[in-house]
């Protein structure tokens, strides 16, 4: 699998990232790409799934040449976990993808440090795609002095934001 792309579990559909992932995949259909797609509109094109069990998720994020997913902290320190630098599309309150903007302000945090690759719009999103898969060592983790600390603060933020809403 060249390109793996997951949205995650919330309940708030992600149908942008996902439209964007099946067009690319529709203009190169001999690249292999899966689409976790969770509540979102199944893809037409790529291969997807609405979930995945965790164990098959890890093996195929450590297989997929190029990782692709939403903001969530614990889906990038997974992808970091496994020596990826993902593409990261961060979900947006105002069009109903979540709750508040807080993916935004986290990878934004995580790009400013080169720990993730953004894109805020469909144009952004290819050029890095492309870039992605031109050059494969652009999404592989850089080892910095950061890293564990940054693993530290994602889990955090993660239990901060699970607190809010249990």
């Amino acid at each position: 699998m060249r390109v793996l792309t997951m949205v995650g579990t919330d309940h708030h559909p992600f149908h942008r990232l996902v439209r964007w992932v099946d067009e690319w995949s529709r203009r190169f259909p001999a690249d292999d790409c899966m689409i976790q797609y969770g509540t979102s509109m199944p893809p037409r094109h790529a291969r997807g799934l609405a979930y995945v069990e965790p164990d098959e998720l890890n093996a195929w994020m450590d297989k997929a040449q190029v990782l692709v997913c939403h903001g969530g902290p614990t889906t990038i320190v997974e992808a970091r976990r496994l020596g990826r630098r993902p593409i990261v599309v961060p979900r947006r309150s105002r069009w109903g993808e979540h709750v508040d903007d807080h993916q935004y302000l986290f990878t934004d945090r995580l790009a400013q440090t080169g720990q993730v690759l953004t894109a805020t719009t469909q144009h952004e999103f290819e050029l890095l795609l492309d870039a992605a898969l031109a050059d494969p060592v652009m999404v592989r983790r850089g080892d910095t002095d950061d890293d564990r600390k940054t693993a530290a603060t994602v889990q955090r933020f993660g239990s901060l934001v699970a607190g809010l809403f249990s």
